[in-house]
């Protein structure tokens, strides 16, 4: 409709209306982004003993080592207090710890303050976790496969069952899509969403067929970028980055030079790497390469705590990330790129009005909280089962 303002279109909060706060740590020695680290920090936390387990442990009014907590949804940790535990550590689970930064977790309830269940319930293969991410200069919204630790904004699964069953969609939003001829399935709307939502969290939903289809088709792609799923990202043969010279053991210092195209890892060399890629921003000021780098050398831990034991030298796994992650970056960049060519205002979209006359919006309560009933039992504190 022509006159269409930006208040006029409806807000994220209602078309996918099931939203989860963040998992909050604690703590921060359950999560690194080496997971054999991670091992370590457990086997270290649960040789010692009493007080000094306590110490170690770092607790919180929301866990210490007599807490009593159900299991992790799909997760095999054990649900005897922390005070007596012994055995192997879990096996660390991939996280989203910052934007564009896949590290690990020790997926363990008694370490995590608050860690959200709920999203356990619905992490598989098919889930796809939006992050709202407000603070972002240019994304307000990141999409992940793994379990998203970000914060402050919610957290939106696409689904609210395990299987890609139940989308989490405003109910008889997409009927009204199929009448608009769009396309109603959910992994379609969210690559439209990504593609067109504001910074305000509102998504204008066009009218026009041809604008929708070119708008899933980008959103498709950036989804499959952040994803990261199925065949790797790779740039154009003549502009794969590449380790020039080697990484050294432990790089203290990460500097990038624009007319060379290289990322200088002290004297370790990678190139080519795109200028797009060097200044994506994960939040105002703060470059992602720079933020990933620091998160793998900082040595600001307290000397005594689980959180000091980490790598003693740089990993290989991380180089074959840090190349991938350019790649992501950059290509990024491109996507947005033609994005903001196309980006002239749309004068016909369906307003928030019309979704309330079409009975899309106001959102049932129900909508807004997950689905309460599986068909699983769930271990409780000490061994004990719950049924939900």
């Amino acid at each position: 409709m022509p006159g269409v303002t930006p208040d006029d279109a409806p807000q994220l909060a209602d078309l996918m209306p099931w939203s989860v706060a963040p998992p909050r740590l604690g703590r921060g020695w359950p999560t690194a982004p080496d997971p054999a680290c991670l091992k370590a920090r457990w086997d270290a936390l649960l040789k010692a003993e009493g007080p000094d387990r306590e110490a170690l442990f770092e607790p919180t009014r929301s866990r210490t080592l007599h807490t009593a907590v159900g299991q992790l949804p799909g997760r095999s940790g054990g649900t005897e207090r922390l005070a007596r535990a012994f055995g192997p550590c879990p096996e660390p689970v991939r996280v989203l710890a910052a934007p564009f930064d896949e590290q690990w977790l020790i997926p363990d309830h008694r370490l995590l303050d608050a860690a959200r269940p709920e999203l356990w319930r619905v992490a598989d293969d098919a889930q796809v976790f939006v992050v709202e991410t407000p603070q972002t200069t240019a994304r307000p919204l990141l999409a992940t496969s793994v379990l998203p630790l970000l914060r402050p904004g919610r957290i939106r699964p696409l689904y609210r069952r395990p299987g890609g069953v139940e989308p989490n969609l405003a109910p008889g939003l997409p009927d009204l899509l199929r009448r608009l001829g769009h396309s109603p399935d959910p992994v379609d709307f969210l690559a439209w969403t990504l593609t067109a939502v504001r910074p305000d969290l509102t998504v204008p939903l066009t009218r026009d067929r041809e604008l929708w289809a070119h708008g899933v088709e980008s959103g498709r792609r950036v989804l499959w970028l952040l994803r990261r799923h199925g065949e790797r990202p790779k740039l154009p043969g003549g502009r794969r980055p590449y380790v020039r010279a080697p990484i050294p053991a432990r790089p203290l210092t990460l500097r990038y030079d624009r007319d060379e195209e290289t990322l200088l890892l002290d004297e370790g060399r990678v190139s080519p790497v795109p200028p797009e890629a060097w200044d994506a921003e994960s939040e105002p000021g703060v470059r992602v390469l720079e933020r990933w780098f620091a998160a793998r050398t900082a040595q600001e831990a307290e000397p005594g705590t689980l959180a000091a034991i980490r790598p003693a030298a740089w990993q290989q796994t991380w180089t074959s990330e840090l190349l991938e992650l350019i790649t992501v970056l950059a290509l990024l960049a491109e996507v947005g790129a033609r994005r903001a060519e196309s980006a002239a205002a749309d004068p016909d979209t369906v307003t928030a009005a019309e979704l309330r006359a079409a009975g899309v919006l106001p959102v049932p309560d129900a909508a807004r909280h997950p689905a309460t009933v599986l068909d699983h039992h769930e271990e409780g504190p000490e061994g004990q089962f719950a049924l939900l």
